[in-house]
């Protein structure tokens, strides 16, 4: 890479670590820049999904308050997320690259639905059906977060607004401290499917470092300002970053 290159490499890394820590849809940020600079697709995804490790765990590290008491959580999660990103990881190296472009949109689209109608529709729930958000993990929950972990393990863009449209609807929990679960389950996708990009993939290492040390600085950054915004503006930041996902997912 040329110097400019690098140095927007490194600029995407720490937009898409604090985009990361704080919604989700960082992959938006360094995937174009790293298609941009002459790294092929496929490259350019098990190179990004390696990179961003770094800022995913700073992401919880910043959010480690926010992870008191969900350790139970975490085990019975990871769980599901670390199958469904081994499964999704899978499909990335036997299926076309392009066999996403339709499906994708479309995902990303109802996690939208999801989170803006949030609050409507766990008070139609509650009075329709008692409670209908729980604190423990259900079969629903389980099912969903696994089934959005094959589409993480596969691409990763927008799989933090996915995992929080799921959550928010059915645990009952606030945002912040669903968005500090959400930073751990990313990793743990990410960091399952890097590793068997490891053994049969081809990285690019310079793009893979540069990433790497910009997620882990956008990734403090990130959780740092994200803790202090009230349940409507992360909504909305949700609501926004998505519609740009879908728009970018359309058009390129």
């Amino acid at each position: 890479m040329k110097p400019w290159e690098m140095l927007a490499v490194f600029a995407a890394g720490i937009g898409a670590g604090a985009v990361n820590s704080v919604v989700g849809s960082g992959t938006l940020i360094t995937f174009p820049v790293l298609l941009a600079v002459g790294v092929p697709p496929v490259t350019a995804v098990v190179s990004n999904a390696l990179g961003v490790i770094p800022g995913s765990i700073s992401g919880a590290i910043g959010y480690r308050r926010e992870l008191r008491g969900q350790r139970r959580r975490l085990l019975k999660l990871g769980v599901a997320c670390l199958f469904g990103g081994l499964a999704g990881a899978t499909l990335l190296l036997t299926l076309p690259v392009t066999a996403f472009d339709k499906i994708v949109p479309v995902l990303v689209g109802l996690a939208l639905v999801l989170v803006a109608l949030q609050p409507r529709i766990n008070r139609s729930l509650r009075q329709t059906a008692g409670s209908p958000a729980h604190r423990d993990i259900g079969p629903m929950l389980f099912i969903g977060l696994m089934l959005a972990s094959v589409y993480g393990g596969y691409f990763a863009a927008a799989q933090g607004i996915i995992y929080m449209s799921l959550m928010g609807i059915l645990m009952d929990e606030s945002l912040q401290r669903l968005n500090a679960l959400k930073n751990v389950l990313v990793a743990v996708v990410n960091t399952v499917a890097a590793l068997l990009f490891l053994f049969v993939a081809e990285f690019d290492w310079t793009a893979v470092a540069l990433i790497a040390a910009g997620s882990a600085l956008g990734g403090h950054v990130g959780a740092s300002v994200g803790r202090h915004f009230s349940p409507t503006t992360l909504r909305v930041l949700i609501v926004t970053l998505g519609g740009a996902a879908i728009a970018h997912l359309i058009v390129r």
